[in-house]
């Protein structure tokens, strides 16, 4: 009868370590284990990294979107007044602000001044967009003059100037202190016409608010000012609103819209930036498809690998299984031997990654160096470096499907070689 030994025994790792060194002139097989061995690494390194990445991208993007920009506008579409002529803009806007702000889990809402206007300074040009708002206001947008802002200057002074983005700054060649001429095609209305509006205003400060179309267009004006500026005496153009949590502005759209009045219509961030982080969404379920492809063409090498084991031990299973040694015992040494180089792979493939991800700004101000600047252009990412958000679920995804393969593919070989005929395997010998 056959001598069964206690399912994955100390004699059946022992065998299996022996197996996997490649003893003697089966040397061969040990190069295998370390192909198969580094093909998991790399997979499982790529995908942590990639997913980490895409995740820090993701959460980059829509944190500089809320943090600069409101959640939700509201506005009004032009109306008929009694004199019939056209009225533009939000004339009771204190009072719409205030009915606003009253909505359960808006945090703010501010009435603003939007125009579009030509900087000038220097002998340069720059096109860009005034935001007429309050200091108060203004304090409040946390990518702009919070905490999360890098600023320049002196923001307490805000009613004596104007702030710029940093963008604007550099094309102009400004610093806080210089003045700026902005200059209105929309300006005084004359006997020959409309003539063009210019005014010179101190910079006062110099935001960065993380996103390069942002710091490199938009100026903020004090409310008044821009009211005179914009000929929008008693008027505001729009209501930005921002809320505790902007992922459930679609939910508070009919509250709002009751507040805010007849003819009112809204604009949240989902409707400006929703296709854009669709297309994300999208693009990160076709990479981990992807990585997870490569996942398992690398743990493939295990099946080869076990095979040539198979193959190259079958004088020493055929001998073991006439001195008793059963079938499920064989069926899990080959078994250990391949998960054990999955598990080893995966073990180093997460660790590789996670480095990576904790070392992603030395990565890449090195990658940057080498490329001379031009690896990563802000202009066409829209934020200023890579991102990296190491989270835990993505961590475990990539574990999982990197251990799931490796025992997967494991179990083919391995039973193979435990319904191998030991008389067979010992014809030839």
């Amino acid at each position: 009868m056959a001598n069964r030994t206690a399912p994955f025994s100390r004699f059946e790792w022992m065998v299996a370590w022996r197996y996997m060194r490649g003893i003697g002139a089966d040397g061969g097989v040990s190069v295998v284990t370390i192909i198969s061995l580094l093909g998991i690494t790399l997979a499982v390194f790529a995908l942590v990294a990639t997913l980490a990445v895409r995740s820090g991208f993701r959460t980059e993007f829509v944190d500089t979107i809320l943090g600069a920009n409101a959640h939700v506008t509201v506005y009004h579409a032009a109306r008929s007044t009694p004199e019939g002529g056209l009225q533009r803009g939000i004339p009771d806007y204190q009072a719409e602000a205030e009915r606003l702000s009253q909505v359960a889990g808006v945090t703010r809402a501010a009435p603003l001044i939007r125009g579009q206007i030509m900087a000038n300074a220097n002998g340069r040009n720059a096109g860009a967009e005034v935001f007429g708002i309050t200091l108060e206001d203004l304090k409040g947008i946390p990518r702009v003059a919070g905490d999360e802002a890098t600023l320049e200057g002196d923001l307490s002074r805000f009613d004596e100037g104007v702030a710029i983005g940093s963008g604007v700054a550099r094309e102009l060649g400004v610093m806080v202190g210089d003045r700026v001429r902005i200059i209105s095609p929309d300006g005084v209305k004359t006997a020959f016409g409309t003539s063009p509006r210019v005014s010179a205003y101190e910079v006062v400060a110099i935001f960065t608010a993380g996103r390069y179309d942002i710091d490199r267009t938009r100026i903020y004006m004090p409310f008044a000012e821009a009211q005179s500026y914009f000929n929008r005496e008693g008027f505001a153009d729009e209501i930005e609103v921002m809320v505790r949590d902007p992922d459930k502005v679609d939910e508070m759209s009919p509250a709002l819209l009751g507040a805010a009045g007849d003819g009112a219509l809204l604009w949240s961030w989902r409707d400006s930036s929703g296709a854009f982080l669709r297309a994300l969404s999208v693009e990160d379920n076709v990479m981990f498809i992807i990585l997870s492809i490569l996942v398992l063409i690398a743990s493939l090498n295990i099946i080869a690998g076990l095979i040539m084991l198979v193959r190259t031990k079958s004088r020493a299973i055929g001998i073991l299984r006439t001195m008793g040694l059963t079938e499920g015992a064989v069926l899990r040494i080959f078994f250990l031997c391949g998960v054990a180089t999955g598990v080893t792979g995966t073990a180093l493939g997460l660790f590789l990654g996670v480095m990576f991800v904790v070392n992603i700004d030395f990565i890449f101000a090195v990658v940057n160096g080498v490329g001379d600047g031009g690896v990563w252009d802000p202009a066409i990412r829209g934020i200023y470096a890579l991102p990296a958000e190491l989270r835990l679920v993505d961590v475990l995804k990539a574990a999982a499907l990197s251990l799931g393969l490796s025992f997967v593919v494991t179990l083919p070989p391995a039973w193979r070689a435990a319904r191998m005929n030991p008389v067979e395997a010992l014809r030839h010998e």
